[in-house]
């Protein structure tokens, strides 16, 4: 868990959501709708849910959405050689933009000094207050996010390498082994680039390993674990991808925890909406123009 305070912890406080379970999938279905609808060429809007209609929301499967897809691409056949791969992750992760990872490709990570020109031609981070990436430490020595992403990835991926393989497997001891040098109060862009790697090196991360959970999904996953008399996150995710073949046995593919968590993150944004703690203003809304 983050330690940082959680801006989102309140969000559904005071909602009443009788069956959090059933709104999860049916959440998931429609949603999956819209991106079907929309992908075949039928025109906007592809709901009637004024929700989904207003608001920005990420695909059900993290493989179809754009930033996924440039971090797929960025880090493509980087597979037989791990360092450079990790390296590839962490970095894609501190920038977090597709745009940005579009516009580079990963050789030029091993010359930061052209790399950082290139960086300050255009803005080359994610929404800083919706993906906040803090300084790290690396034996006792501070490094901004610019000086991580730029130079340090580079000079420690062997090391970075050799914690993760001896978390064999396991989401959260990688991340929490990564953190304990790092010391970052949000860990989520080290999270992520870990289970990033299941894509690409599965023997290496497992797919199906439980994660943490980010900070966005607790208030969520927290009205699931009650509603469902679980002991934590971990076991709510495991019930919630047994409980997929009951309530979405269509679905393209059976979920994994990450998934659970990711989409507890975007069921509590769709439910921040309909409990007012979240509005439809600035970068949430929807531009039917833009790539949601």
């Amino acid at each position: 868990m983050n330690k940082i305070q959680n801006p989102y912890a309140t969000a559904l406080d005071g909602l009443v959501i009788n069956d959090p379970v059933s709104a999860f999938f049916d959440f998931c279905r429609q949603r999956e709708k819209i991106r079907l609808k929309r992908e075949s060429g039928a025109p906007y809007p592809w709901t009637d849910d004024p929700i989904f209609q207003q608001g920005r929301f990420l695909n059900i499967f993290r493989e179809d959405d754009r930033g996924s897809k440039a971090i797929l691409s960025f880090a493509k056949d980087l597979e037989n050689d791990l360092p450079m791969l990790i390296h590839s992750l962490f970095f894609a992760r501190w920038c977090n933009r597709s745009e940005t990872l579009n516009r580079i490709s990963s050789d030029m990570l091993l010359h930061p000094e052209k790399l950082i020109q290139t960086l300050k031609t255009f803005d080359p981070w994610c929404n800083i207050n919706a993906y906040p990436v803090e300084s790290i430490y690396w034996n006792g020595m501070q490094h901004s996010r610019l000086d991580a992403a730029t130079a340090l990835f580079r000079d420690i991926k062997e090391s970075l390498a050799k914690i993760i393989i001896e978390s064999k497997g396991d989401v959260i001891k990688a991340t929490h082994s990564i953190n304990s040098l790092f010391k970052m109060q949000n860990n989520f862009p080290i999270f992520m680039a870990i289970i990033d790697l299941a894509w690409f090196r599965p023997d290496i991360i497992n797919p199906s390993s439980d994660v943490p959970t980010g900070i966005g999904a607790v208030a969520y996953l927290d009205r699931l674990q009650k509603y469902l008399e679980l002991e934590n996150h971990q076991e709510t995710c495991n019930k919630m991808i047994e409980l997929q073949k009951k309530y979405w046995p269509e679905a393209k593919r059976e979920f994994k925890p990450i998934d659970i968590e990711y989409l507890s993150c975007e069921c509590r944004k769709y439910h921040s909406y309909i409990n007012g703690t979240k509005l439809f203003e600035g970068k949430n809304i929807f531009q039917p123009s833009k790539t949601s």
